[in-house]
């Protein structure tokens, strides 16, 4: 049992908490939290302080090794703590912040020694927790299973996290407690779906057929590339092209190839996040789109090519409240984009 009552309304998303706490213990990360009947006095809670902040100093040496943060596993670890120092401060007497911590420090560990399968793998409903909300747990599977996922792979990692969350909090309060945490889970699932539809340049539109009497029935197909995964931080250029940004394209235009019989014309759009001022936004787009038109025409493309910037219009995802700014940039990804309209005859 708790020994406070929980509020109902939550900031989303949720800042990491230890990141503020100003701990002035330092020491190993200890796997095992003082039993919760010990966590009255202040020695034992500065203890289990110190163990999640030396924990926190782990998952930041691998990132400082090279394992970005939208890495699943670093992902999941992270979210992993996140929740149980969660949990921990709001007074849980159960057994749900010692054993999201395991998860976590699990995670961890394969990183740091290259063990092979990583628990990561798994999303354990730890503490018994309830399996809420099947759709979105397949829905989640079906991100991991399809293209463009290593750029959704923190939002579907947390977001898994938090329907084991959700389901923690049913089985102790009830569904009211619940629904917060499957709100962020359903948040996080749309939000990796616009990063894999990005990042693997899937179709974001419907096929719009011509009006036609006979013959071959002309297409417009819209598609779209993540602006993040093609260029360098805040470049252009045809130089600042990324290895992997012209795999993609080259990836893209080898699948469109054999898509189409004919493809008479393809047009180009730029656009760039709110972040910025327009002035600056709106030939950053331009650049882009002019780049990406540059490279298919280096590529050997002979038809039509337009292209044009819109700068910070259209925005698809808005981040309405989301800080620090780190966590802002990386929420309004699917923003800075470039969208290509291709017109042809399918096969």
């Amino acid at each position: 049992m708790r020994m406070t009552m929980k509020p109902t309304i939550i900031s989303r998303p949720r800042v990491v908490l230890f990141a503020a706490m100003a701990l002035a213990v330092q020491g190993a990360f200890a796997q095992t939290l003082n039993a919760p009947a010990e966590r009255i006095s202040d020695q034992a809670i500065v203890a289990d302080q110190a163990g999640y902040k030396a924990l926190q100093q782990r998952v930041k040496a691998l990132n400082d090794k090279g394992v970005p943060v939208s890495n699943y596993y670093l992902s999941k670890a992270q979210c992993w703590l996140d929740v149980s120092l969660h949990e921990y401060t709001r007074n849980d007497r159960s057994a749900f912040p010692q054993k999201a911590l395991e998860q976590g420090a699990a995670i961890v560990g394969a990183l740091e020694t290259g063990a092979t399968p990583n628990p990561g793998d798994q999303t354990p409903l730890v503490n018994d927790a309830a399996k809420l909300r099947d759709d979105l747990w397949a829905r989640f599977g079906g991100v991991k299973s399809g293209a463009g996922f290593s750029c959704a792979a923190q939002k579907v990692a947390c977001g898994e996290v938090e329907l084991v969350h959700a389901g923690n909090e049913f089985n102790q309060q009830g569904w009211r407690h619940a629904n917060p945490y499957i709100q962020i889970a359903e948040d996080n699932l749309q939000a990796a779906q616009a990063s894999a539809a990005a990042c693997g340049g899937a179709p974001v539109a419907a096929v719009v057929k011509t009006e036609q009497g006979k013959g071959p029935t002309v297409v417009v197909e819209k598609l779209t590339l993540a602006a993040d995964a093609l260029f360098r931080f805040d470049k252009s250029g045809l130089p600042d092209l990324l290895p992997a940004g012209r795999a993609r394209i080259d990836s893209m235009m080898i699948k469109l190839d054999g898509v189409y019989a004919q493809i008479s014309g393809i047009k180009l759009t730029g656009y760039t996040d709110r972040m910025g001022t327009e002035a600056y936004n709106q030939p950053l787009s331009e650049r882009r789109a002019a780049t990406v038109r540059e490279y298919l025409v280096s590529k050997g493309f002979v038809g039509e090519i337009v292209s044009s910037g819109k700068g910070e219009a259209d925005q698809v995802e808005a981040c309405t409240g989301v800080a620090p700014r780190a966590a802002l940039i990386g929420c309004l990804q699917p923003n800075r984009r470039v969208e290509v309209e291709v017109t042809g005859i399918k096969r």
